[in-house]
């Protein structure tokens, strides 16, 4: 990932924290144009679609197709056509009333907090997918906030949260410095840190130690062990525990009622969102399965990977793990779906705030169409986990099993504020089903239902769904 002038990113999905970086609360990415913008997050060249997929656009209003355009596989004509609608599209989004800044006098005029909180307003104000904006008058809003006096940018990160906090969306949210940079830190995918990911235990409210990196320089044990910190978030750990390459720091644990203290060496942590083993179940032999932690521009790639290297120990039949998964890039969850599908077959339906209906399919056959396939997920399996999920349940393709998932069908954008006053996460769009159920909400029923806690998929699984018809 780089930082870009004149990009966005799109992203849906739940988060939770690493030591040493913040998972982003977020899902699907894709990437959309906004000439206004000054600075936000796009993926490099080396997060693109892997060819896989294909979109298709149906909608009264083409001017927006545009928004899809980095991972379309299209013909000239279609090239050009869509080069026309990208112009035509930058043209009525610069002309939007809801877009222009106020006069150069007044906007002179303001404090550098005042300007903070009308560019929140703005970034708002031109993504928002609800435009009753929660059934209030925005244009008042904007109109109230500048006006008022900050005594300094604390007051007006408070304003900027609450102004966001009146939309009624809890996805479309105000990110404060430290957590925006927890955010850039993951999506970059290497930093320098401890390498544990961390997370609330709901029951206790306390900080504790989910997983760990296997080339992290904390390879501990993680069962039950939490933060003796009853004040800090995630956020707050992450942000404390990152720093430079080779510089320590130090860790106390509680574990089993004992407190313990560590003192680790930071250093450069590659995150792993794929990993994969062979799993010996009697009556079906040896299974492939593979862990899906998060799903990113090159998870399609690394699972393809991992699906070769199963066949060659032997792997008959396959298990994807996206337990907990809280998302990711959107191209990620649908290229991985497509491995396993056959070409043309719906993937997801995305719709804007215009109305705009991107309809993403299979672009050719995928490697993996014959094998028994089964997903295990749970009550966090969560977004792009849920989009390749549906797509691969729908078409038939995979058995799931587990409990529903979580339940959101919405895509979010993050655009940092200038200032150092971290940025804003919008909802922009919605997704639909291949075949066009709106999971927002509500969640993917299950297949089997397993209460599913072993750390071996594949046991969850019965041997029916494993064995070939």
């Amino acid at each position: 990932m780089k930082i870009i002038s004149s990009q966005t990113l799109l992203l849906t999905s739940a988060s939770f924290a690493y030591l040493g970086l913040l998972k982003g609360t977020a899902n699907a990415f894709s990437v959309q144009s906004f000439p206004f913008q000054h600075k936000s997050l796009t993926p490099s060249s080396g997060s693109s679609s892997s060819g896989s997929t294909k979109r298709q656009a149906e909608t009264k209003n083409p001017s927006n197709l545009f928004a899809f355009t980095p991972f379309l596989q299209t013909t000239v004509k279609q090239a050009q056509q869509l080069l026309t609608t990208t112009i035509l599209a930058t043209t009525l989004l610069l002309a939007s009333p809801a877009i222009t800044h106020a006069s150069s006098s007044d906007y002179a005029a303001m404090t550098d907090e005042q300007k903070a909180v009308a560019e929140a307003w703005r970034i708002v104000d031109n993504n928002f997918i609800d435009r009753t904006f929660n059934n209030q008058d925005w244009f008042k809003v904007r109109q109230d906030v500048v006006k008022k006096k900050y005594k300094n940018m604390n007051e007006a990160q408070v304003e900027i949260e609450t102004i966001v906090a009146s939309l009624g969306d809890k996805y479309t949210r105000y990110l404060p410095p430290a957590k925006y940079r927890s955010i850039v830190d993951a999506a970059t995918g290497t930093l320098a840190g401890v390498g544990v990911e961390i997370s609330t235990n709901k029951d206790a409210g306390t900080i504790i130690v989910a997983d760990t990196e296997p080339t992290s320089p904390a390879n501990i044990e993680v069962d039950g062990v939490k933060f003796n910190d009853g004040k800090s978030t995630p956020d707050d750990v992450a942000a404390r525990l990152r720093g430079p390459e080779g510089s320590k720091v130090g860790i106390v644990m509680e574990r089993d009622g004992k407190v313990l203290d560590f003192i680790l060496t930071r250093r450069p942590i590659t995150i792993t969102s794929v990993r994969s083993y062979i799993s010996e179940k009697s009556g079906v032999g040896k299974v492939g399965v593979v862990r899906i932690k998060s799903f990113s521009g090159t998870t399609a790639v690394s699972v393809q990977e991992a699906l070769k290297d199963l066949k060659k120990k032997g792997a008959e039949s396959f298990v994807l793990d996206v337990r907990g998964n809280p998302g990711g890039l959107l191209p990620g969850g649908t290229d991985t779906a497509a491995i396993f599908l056959e070409a043309n077959k719906p993937l997801v339906f995305v719709v804007d705030k215009k109305g705009v209906q991107d309809n993403q399919l299979t672009f050719q056959d995928g490697s993996v169409l014959d094998e028994p396939l089964a997903i295990v997920v749970n009550g966090n399996t969560a977004s792009a986990a849920e989009v390749m999920t549906a797509a691969l349940k729908e078409n038939q393709r995979a058995t799931i099993v587990g409990e529903k998932t979580f339940g959101k069908g919405i895509i979010q954008t993050i655009r940092q504020l200038g200032y150092d006053n971290g940025g804003v996460a919008v909802t922009v769009a919605r997704y639909e089903t291949p075949l066009h159920n709106n999971i927002n909400k509500l969640g993917i029923a299950v297949d089997v239902q397993a209460d599913c806690n072993n750390e071996d998929a594949a046991v969850c699984v019965p041997n029916s769904v494993l064995q070939k018809k």
